[in-house]
């Protein structure tokens, strides 16, 4: 081997990422089932895929964009230079029955706004049955915070968590690639406050 080259390994493997996985993709096999039917199985409500998006940087044009002239570029001229206005994080759940997104776009992405999120689904779904979301084990979904709030909701949530280093296998990873690739990208505001508005594009995104 090269003496520089550089093999990457992950030191900390899931050792139950393949029954994780298993309980997942059974999740959505059956979200496709109940597509197919018309409606979920009487106990439950939805079923979101869900995550953050943190780091979304608010940057504004240092000059205006120069149109395309005819002969000399096609492309709209950009200044490479930008005034930065801090990042937010996007929190964003796909109901995988309907394809409605709900959203809340925020500063952080701590417990305070996870437990937000599940207030903004708790009152968004009709009471009285399970909600279900796929998501990530990050800290703020399994604090001391969140499960306070869990139980105030008792069989409420329910919640089925991808594996270490399985991000890949939660559908909403999807989303905010198309996101990034459309909206985002190339996107200009003149602060933090006008990047939170573009938030729009979620049906349910608070404020």
């Amino acid at each position: 081997m090269h003496p520089h080259q550089i093999q990457y390994y992950l030191e900390r493997r899931d050792p139950d990422f393949e029954a994780k996985m298993v309980q997942l993709l059974h999740v959505y096999k059956q979200v496709e089932i109940w597509r197919e039917q018309g409606a979920p199985s009487p106990d439950l409500v939805a079923v979101l895929s869900y995550d953050e998006k943190p780091g979304i940087q608010a940057l504004e044009r240092t000059g205006p964009d120069l149109p395309p002239a005819p002969g000399k570029h096609s492309a709209i001229g950009r200044d490479h230079e930008y005034i930065r206005h801090g990042t937010l994080s996007l929190l964003a759940g796909i109901d995988l029955l309907s394809g409605e997104v709900l959203g809340l776009v925020r500063k952080r992405h701590r417990s305070a706004e996870f437990i937000e999120f599940l207030q903004l689904a708790d009152a968004h779904y009709p009471p009285g049955a399970r909600i279900r979301l796929v998501l990530d084990n990050h800290s703020a979904h399994i604090s001391k915070e969140t499960r306070a709030l869990l139980s105030t909701l008792p069989n409420r949530f329910e919640f089925t968590f991808t594996p270490t280093h399985g991000s890949w296998l939660n559908l909403i990873e999807s989303f905010f690639s198309k996101m990034a690739k459309t909206l985002l990208r190339g996107l200009r505001v003149s602060s933090s406050e006008g990047l939170k508005g573009k938030d729009r594009t979620l049906p349910q995104g608070g404020q």
